[in-house]
């Protein structure tokens, strides 16, 4: 793979697993040395044991990106690893299914703290360390939800349309400082925490209407986050890339 992003540093939120470990790989064998986020020291050493052992360079962040001083702390630490920051991919999300009369408190809370709140501090910290000289990538992992909704998605597809205007306008403020913000928008993904939600025939019918035939797979949500925080991506910001196999805007 090219080493077009050689020396520069990136920091992966809820990298642990999934779509953020699939990442922190990709963003690591393009030549970015990864902090790797998680809450879970035994989840974050594994993944960074893993980076490295396929010739990448990674080093542990565990902190609680959930509330402002922990994504701040782990913006810095990631930045006076090698006395740089270029690249920060919010991906950490924490995430329940409920119908409208049953949406808790404390399901609310959690869901804006992780996947929401902490998407706003997460760029307002990267934005006080990226260089005023290179500018940098954020990339914010939303989701197909944030275009098309099911049953009992309210909270979920509210905070990922949420990220896609929190997108927007944090490109818009940052771009004067060649800082580029955009999103993805991955369709349903096998991961280890989606597992709970999923099921054979739902699956199927989704395999059914995707043009491309299949479910996606966490390196096809990782590439597409690669390639945003690239050089190849130089002029692209605001956007909401959508990888989803073409199921969001088909009908078969």
């Amino acid at each position: 793979m090219q080493q077009d992003l050689l020396g520069r540093v990136a920091l992966v939120t809820g990298a642990g697993a999934g779509i953020g470990r699939a990442t922190a790989h990709s963003l690591a064998a393009r030549g970015a040395i990864i902090g790797i986020n998680d809450l879970k020291q035994e989840l974050v050493d594994a993944a960074v044991a893993q980076v490295i052992a396929a010739g990448g360079k990674a080093f542990p962040v565990v902190q609680n990106v959930a509330t402002r001083d922990g994504i701040y702390d782990a913006v810095r630490q990631t930045a006076g690893y090698a006395e740089r920051f270029d690249i920060l991919v919010n991906n950490a999300a924490w995430v329940r299914y409920q119908s409208v009369p049953d949406i808790q408190p404390e399901t609310l809370d959690r869901m804006l703290d992780i996947g929401f709140k902490a998407v706003i501090w997460g760029i307002q910290a990267a934005a006080e360390v990226m260089s005023a000289e290179r500018g940098g990538a954020i990339v914010n992992v939303a989701s197909t939800a944030a275009l098309k909704s099911a049953p009992n998605s309210m909270v979920y597809s509210g905070v990922k349309a949420g990220i896609l205007g929190i997108t927007r306008a944090a490109a818009a403020e940052l771009g004067g400082r060649n800082i580029r913000v955009n999103a993805v928008c991955p369709s349903a993904v096998p991961t280890e925490g989606t597992q709970r939600n999923r099921n054979v025939e739902r699956d199927a019918r989704r395999v059914a209407s995707t043009p491309m035939g299949r479910l996606g797979t966490v390196d096809d949500i990782a590439s597409g986050i690669a390639f945003l925080a690239s050089d190849d991506a130089r002029f692209i910001t605001a956007q909401a890339l959508v990888v989803d196999g073409g199921i969001t805007f088909t009908t078969l």
